[in-house]
């Protein structure tokens, strides 16, 4: 019987000290959108105006992703990852002192570059540390940041909104960044440059740039005008489409120099993963959008009281995180990830029938069987993307699950908005020509009380659709498992043959 490689303790140092170094933009990337309301007052801009800090920071982060690959081939990749550290402090500072909403814009776009910096290379150096044959225990530690951003981001952003100012949401990365590059100048190794003679892909580069960037303005739109439909939704995501296309036609003419290399789809495991990732946007990323939102629109909760109800949430994602990664790594991504989607689904689909007067001790034990299965899917199959392959691969390949698991969270956000947006204002619509047309027999003083009590349902009604589509998503999952690594397989026995 194998022993179950380990990782040592000087990895698992540098493991902390890569993750420390992340938490300020995911932390901070949380916080922005319970500042939303603060900056519209702030800025006396609009809504709209100001939900380009989040929309301009998400495209950022699509046009840095591409450049890490290069950066990490002809520099030190620990002087990079500082580099994307500095660069977000400085980022954070911008914003901190924004003097008009303008400028704030511009900044955010400094703080999502760096941040498109960082999370790709946070993965690429812990591969290069610890081996493929760990990464499932590795993503495990890497992934605590993406349970802790979106958990403990809101709290700290609601304290700070509620006893400061939006300033202090940017200020309050400074410190973490000044720390986290102590600690990285301290405790992280060297890590050469991995090929100087490797020349940036321009050309691919600005492709995959112009299909990324496409793309989620595209869908942000959607989510912008509750519409997939809208002229500029349908504009962008066919320039996204039509980008895609010539960067396949010039990867396949460039080979192993395009900027994601052709060849790594021909890993089984590589094409689960990515699949898996795109629709775990909406699995994970939707409903961290439509939790906190049901909270407080539904249940009438605070922005401090909706971010705790989510904590037993994020206890489930603790419990699940450390197994998820051994098993990972004993019997593959495929039965992990396939569990963890069925759990996932019975943890989410009750919400189609809570209601606010749902006992909260209900909805606490099905968001804890929830973070359970929603812990046991990001983890494997962001380890999966680098099974079979080459360390040399493995820069390309996280660029590859890093630009899909983008994309897949903008488009997640926003199909559920949309969703819940579209049916909201089309049951509203319906509901106001059925009140004028005088299909309601209701005494007039009770016309108020009624239309008040039929607008709440519909509100209602409208995030257990939302619900209905993440509980589907969750299934849909299930069919790219069927590409992940199965070691249960591998590792069987082989029949003993009898000799003639």
């Amino acid at each position: 019987m194998q022993t179950k490689p380990q990782i040592s303790k000087a990895t698992m140092t540098v493991a902390w000290v890569v993750v420390f170094g992340a938490m300020a933009p995911l932390l901070d990337s949380t916080m922005m959108n319970i500042a939303i309301n603060n900056l519209v007052s702030s800025f006396h801009s609009s809504v709209t105006t100001v939900q380009w800090t989040i929309t301009c920071y998400m495209l950022a982060t699509g046009v840095a992703v591409p450049f890490s690959s290069w950066l990490i081939n002809h520099f030190d990749g620990k002087y990079v990852f500082m580099t994307g550290e500095l660069l977000f402090g400085i980022g954070s500072v911008l914003s901190a002192i924004s003097p008009n909403i303008q400028f704030l814009i511009a900044a955010r776009l400094v703080q999502g570059f760096a941040g498109g910096l960082i999370m790709p290379l946070l993965t690429t150096l812990l591969v290069q540390t610890a081996g493929a044959e760990v990464m499932g225990q590795m993503m495990a530690t890497v992934g605590l940041p993406m349970i802790l951003g979106p958990l403990v981001g809101p709290v700290i952003g609601g304290i700070i909104i509620k006893f400061l100012s939006w300033h202090w949401i940017f200020w309050i990365n400074v410190p973490v960044t000044l720390i986290a590059l102590v600690l990285i100048a301290w405790k992280m190794p060297n890590y050469p440059a991995q090929n100087k003679q490797a020349k940036l892909d321009l050309i691919g580069t600005l492709l995959l740039i112009a299909a990324t960037s496409s793309m989620i303005y595209g869908v942000v739109k959607a989510a912008h005008t509750a519409s997939f439909s809208n002229h500029t939704t349908v504009t962008f995501l066919i320039a996204g489409a039509v980008a895609l296309v010539l960067y396949v036609l010039w990867a396949a003419i460039r080979g192993d120099r395009a900027v994601l290399p052709l060849k790594l789809f021909k890993f089984q495991s590589f094409d689960g993963s990515v699949i898996g990732l795109f629709i775990a946007g909406t699995v994970l990323n939707g409903a961290m959008l439509l939790l906190p939102l049901y909270f407080q629109n539904v249940r009438g909760m605070s922005v401090i009281m909706a971010a705790l109800a989510l904590v037993p949430q994020g206890v489930g994602m603790l419990i699940s995180r450390p197994m998820t990664g051994r098993l990972t790594d004993s019997i593959g991504a495929k039965y992990v990830v396939l569990v963890s989607c069925l759990i996932t689904f019975v943890g989410t689909i009750p919400f189609f029938w809570i209601d606010q007067h749902t006992s909260y001790w209900v909805i606490a034990a099905v968001l804890l069987v929830r973070g359970i299965g929603a812990g046991g899917i990001l983890t494997p199959l962001m380890a999966d993307s680098y099974s079979g392959m080459a360390g040399s691969d493995v820069p390309a390949a996280t660029i590859g699950s890093r630009i899909v698991q983008n994309i897949g969270s903008a488009f997640g956000s926003a199909l559920i908005t949309t969703v819940v947006t579209a049916f909201s204002t089309a049951h509203v619509k319906t509901f106001e020509t059925h009140l004028k047309a005088g299909r309601y027999t209701v005494a007039d003083n009770m016309l108020q009380s009624f239309v008040h009590q039929h607008l709440v349902t519909i509100r209602l009604d409208a995030f257990q659709y939302g619900f209905l589509i993440i509980s589907i998503a969750a299934l849909v999952i299930l069919l790219p498992t069927v590409l992940l690594s199965n070691k249960i397989k591998q590792d069987a026995p082989k029949p003993v043959q009898n000799r003639k």
